[in-house]
């Protein structure tokens, strides 16, 4: 990596447009990850607001009319973005700024990409390619969905598994994709993080987490005598994990929000994604002495369709027989006027253990015809089910979201 992000392109991000993206994650994080139907278990989850962000901010380029107008609004809030323009220039600006490798320098590995696959009857407009390219740096290649879907898919499948170090192999299954396909946008983003302050393994014992359904678990505990970022409040305590730093200004985080009730996920979430600034209000600014410190180590893998949670946002016509994708392809392509988002397939994957975190995370849209601290000893035992965040701070920007019911999952 060069000397690292811009301070200037940084400024730009941590404007109102990340407040967006923030509010655009905690929002899909409620669509995507609900609260389980009484008879179903809940899971463990976890999901790329930014991965689907970008993807979607991509899709825009190829949108014109109401569809391209409803991409903006739900994007990007529909405020101070100058429309789809503006997205893209925030895509570009959060690729350049959250998402460059710091690993040259010491700070997280970071891959992301962005790859269009067109199939070879269809010619991508020139407007689309250069914005494609310019803004998202995204690559396009020529695949034939319509004799050789099978091979095409494979193809999308082995471009993910090179950019995020082979955690998400399939993010196409067998017969997703068939002679119907015309487009398949796709973007994969790559994370691994070490600790600032690494745990030590010796210490990580096995202790009681309880579960939702009053049940509990043995499970492995990470802990800590050191001083720690955490913020108390009545309901709820959050833990800032910092990861290592590279060479650049920015600060990659962890944070675990632990409700006070065993139980007080849902009511969480569910202020979370309604009340924008709860999240900013509610970080830890300061480290404090711990006492009782413990910390489940976790591994999730998360597959979703997200249209069905999309269109629960607003965003409907991309996936209708409306949808007005004419900027992606040159006329007089009689497919042009058909083009319609058929799904859009989301794989996390996310590793936290005593070193750090590895997480991954890939988006693929196919087309067919989410205080004060008094300074005493604060323990934070995080025994039941909690939310967790990774973000970069200097710009607020959301890299994952999730939620951990039972860490031996």
């Amino acid at each position: 990596m060069g000397p690292g992000p811009t301070m200037a392109a940084a400024e730009v991000c941590h404007s109102v447009s990340v407040a967006h993206q923030t509010l655009f994650a905690l929002r899909l994080a409620t669509a995507l990850l609900p609260p389980p139907q009484t008879a179903d278990p809940a899971t463990n989850a976890v999901f790329s607001p930014l991965s689907i962000h970008i993807a979607l901010s991509l899709l825009s380029a190829g949108a014109g009319g109401d569809t391209r107008d409803q991409l903006s609004a739900v994007l990007g809030g529909g405020y101070g973005l100058g429309g789809a323009g503006g997205l893209h220039t925030l895509a570009e600006q959060m690729m350049q700024v959250a998402l460059a490798d710091g690993s040259a320098t010491g700070g997280p590995r970071i891959a992301f990409a962005n790859s269009v696959f067109v199939d070879s009857s269809l010619k991508l407009k020139p407007a689309f390619e250069e914005i494609a390219a310019g803004k998202y740096k995204a690559e396009t290649r020529s695949v034939d969905f319509l004799k050789k879907a099978a091979e095409a898919a494979t193809e999308v499948n082995l471009w993910v598994e090179k950019v995020t170090s082979s955690l998400i192999k399939e993010i196409l299954l067998p017969g997703s994709v068939d002679h119907t396909t015309k487009l398949v946008l796709v973007n994969a983003l790559y994370f691994k993080g070490t600790w600032s302050e690494k745990f030590d393994p010796s210490k990580t014992k096995d202790l009681q987490f309880h579960l939702l359904d009053g049940s509990s678990v043995q499970a492995p505990f990470m802990s800590s005598k050191e001083d720690q970022y955490i913020a108390s409040f009545d309901n709820l305590q959050v833990l800032k994990l910092p990861y290592q730093k590279g060479g650049d200004k920015r600060k990659f985080s962890m944070y675990i929000l632990l409700p006070a009730a065993k139980d007080g996920l849902w009511s969480l979430a569910e202020k979370l994604s309604s009340e924008p600034e709860f999240l900013e209000n509610h970080l830890p600014r300061r480290k404090v002495e711990v006492g009782q410190f413990k910390v489940p180590k976790f591994k999730i893998s998360s597959a979703f369709e997200a249209s069905k949670s999309l269109k629960t946002l607003g965003l409907q016509l991309p996936f209708s027989g409306k949808a007005d994708l004419s900027e992606f392809v040159d006329e007089p392509d009689a497919e042009a006027q058909n083009l319609h988002v058929s799904s859009v397939i989301h794989k996390s994957f996310v590793d936290v253990n005593e070193e750090g975190t590895e997480a991954a995370a890939a988006t693929a849209l196919e087309f067919v015809g989410m205080s004060m601290e008094v300074r005493t000893t604060t323990n934070f035992v995080a025994d039941h089910p909690f939310i967790f965040l990774i973000r970069e701070d200097t710009t607020g920007v959301m890299l994952f979201v999730g939620r951990v019911v039972n860490p031996l999952l």
